[in-house]
């Protein structure tokens, strides 16, 4: 088996899910679904609640409800712990968030080379929309 550069020792082929905590699963399956779009997809039986939906081909966001605190309690700090979901349109990403009332921080000129627009949860937790280049 060939072994790419990701890894020497056993064969990577990408992420399959992240997963992240969650208060109040109604108000997170609202964002997740109804702004962000994302596709629910079903989940199996376990014994705490939760929500999986489909990110992209093979890759999945799963949340987990936990009435513990989540981490961050401030705003958008693009350092902390998130991930990001590639858009195609960095221009109708931000107008869409503009219109659905969602706070962001754009940055249409990241040093990462690609255009950034960064969202927080419900919950806090950061979300890095980009898109591959800059479309205004």
């Amino acid at each position: 088996m060939e072994r790419g550069w990701w890894s020497v020792f056993f064969a990577i082929q990408g992420i399959h899910h992240v997963s992240l905590i969650v208060r109040d699963l109604d108000r997170a399956k609202a964002f997740y679904g109804n702004v962000l779009g994302l596709k629910a997809i079903e989940r199996p039986p376990f014994d705490f609640p939760g929500a999986w939906y489909a990110v992209g081909p093979n890759q999945q966001l799963h949340l987990i409800v936990h009435q513990g605190e989540t981490l961050r309690q401030g705003g958008i700090d693009t350092r902390d712990g998130h991930f990001a979901i590639r858009v195609a349109s960095f221009k109708e990403t931000r107008g869409w968030l503009e219109r659905q009332g969602v706070p962001f921080e754009a940055r249409p000129h990241a040093k990462a080379g690609f255009p950034q627009i960064y969202v927080l949860d419900p919950d806090h937790n950061v979300i890095e929309l980009n898109a591959d280049q800059l479309d205004e």
